[in-house]
């Protein structure tokens, strides 16, 4: 028998208060009338309502469905979640993964960032959440009630740290939980998003479906962004073969065989340079991996729209 009580935090003030993981085994949660408090949800959960708070920080693990704020204002948070709404808030600052296009209506001074954070059992709560860690799509906000002349959202500034906005737990039993906020280690893939691109030469790399597809596009990140080229986005997605041929052109026939064996895992890495590098490092790190990395420069800003074109689409975004 599930006791609400469990998984409720209410009109609380002053407290630093969480779940540790495996405590919320994704049921759902409500937090609601809290002031001036640290919340922490190390778990992953149905959906999260928060409703009603002022002041507060709050980390909230991979949630399968939906999180709501509503009414709430001064807070900053860490968010992973399937769908981010806001309604009535003002001045929420957020570090997020979304999967869909978040929703802001009747909102304020909202600030957002992309996802960066680690602790060990991260990573199978985003499976349990139903979540890719690749499908993070935290700049492309639909503002539903925009006003003209008026914006009523942003993003943080670029080098913005999750400390700074949400410290660590300071309780006894939440400093169990081993977190890094070391944006190298972040089980998500930190993202350029929308932000202005530092050179016209963009590249797609392609990884298929495989044992060790989420281990090489990490791989991958880790070799580009080291020689300072920016990660701008990442998909998981299936493909058909027809897919495969608006994407692919020319070479589509070798990789339809390999699209059978589940999603692909597509990066979009920005700079000058970008395609030379990345074909080298596809060719000396993954040698006996078929990847799809863009022919050249002239062709690879094609790529780039042609696979994130079919993949919005894909997930009617």
């Amino acid at each position: 028998q599930v006791d609400p009580k469990d998984y409720t935090f209410s009109g609380l003030k002053d407290e630093t208060v969480g779940r540790l993981p495996g405590k919320v085994a994704g049921q759902q949660f409500v937090i609601q009338d809290c002031e001036n408090c640290s919340i922490y949800i190390f778990d992953h959960s149905a959906t999260i309502t928060i409703d009603d708070c002022v002041n507060c920080q709050i980390f909230l693990g991979p949630i399968k469905g939906s999180v709501f704020f509503r009414n709430c204002k001064d807070c900053k948070c860490v968010v992973a979640c399937q769908q981010f709404r806001t309604r009535d808030c003002r001045k929420l600052e957020v570090f997020l993964c979304c999967a869909t296009q978040p929703i802001i209506e009747s909102s304020t001074g909202m600030k957002f960032g992309c996802f960066q954070y680690y602790y060990p059992e991260l990573a199978l709560q985003f499976k349990d959440a139903g979540l890719s860690i690749f499908n993070n799509t935290w700049s492309n906000i639909h503002d539903f009630t925009p006003v003209s002349g008026e914006n009523n959202w942003g993003l943080l500034p670029e080098n913005a740290v999750v400390p700074d906005y949400v410290p660590l737990p300071s309780s006894e039993e939440l400093k169990a939980v081993r977190i890094s906020t070391d944006a190298t280690k972040s089980i998500i893939p930190v993202t350029r998003g929308r932000r202005q691109k530092s050179s016209d030469e963009s590249c797609l790399a392609v990884f298929f479906a495989g044992d060790y597809t989420t281990a090489n596009a990490r791989k991958l990140i880790d070799e580009m962004t080291g020689k300072g080229f920016q990660l701008v986005q990442t998909k998981e997605v299936s493909m058909q073969a027809e897919d495969a041929h608006r994407v692919f052109q020319q070479c589509a026939s070798e990789f339809i065989p390999l699209l059978e064996k589940g999603p692909v895992v597509a990066l979009e890495f920005n700079g000058d340079g970008a395609v030379e590098r990345c074909q080298s490092t596809v060719n000396d790190v993954f040698s006996g991996t078929k990847v799809f990395v863009s022919k050249s420069k002239a062709s690879a800003s094609q790529d780039v729209d042609n696979f994130y074109n079919f993949a919005d689409m894909q997930m009617g975004m």
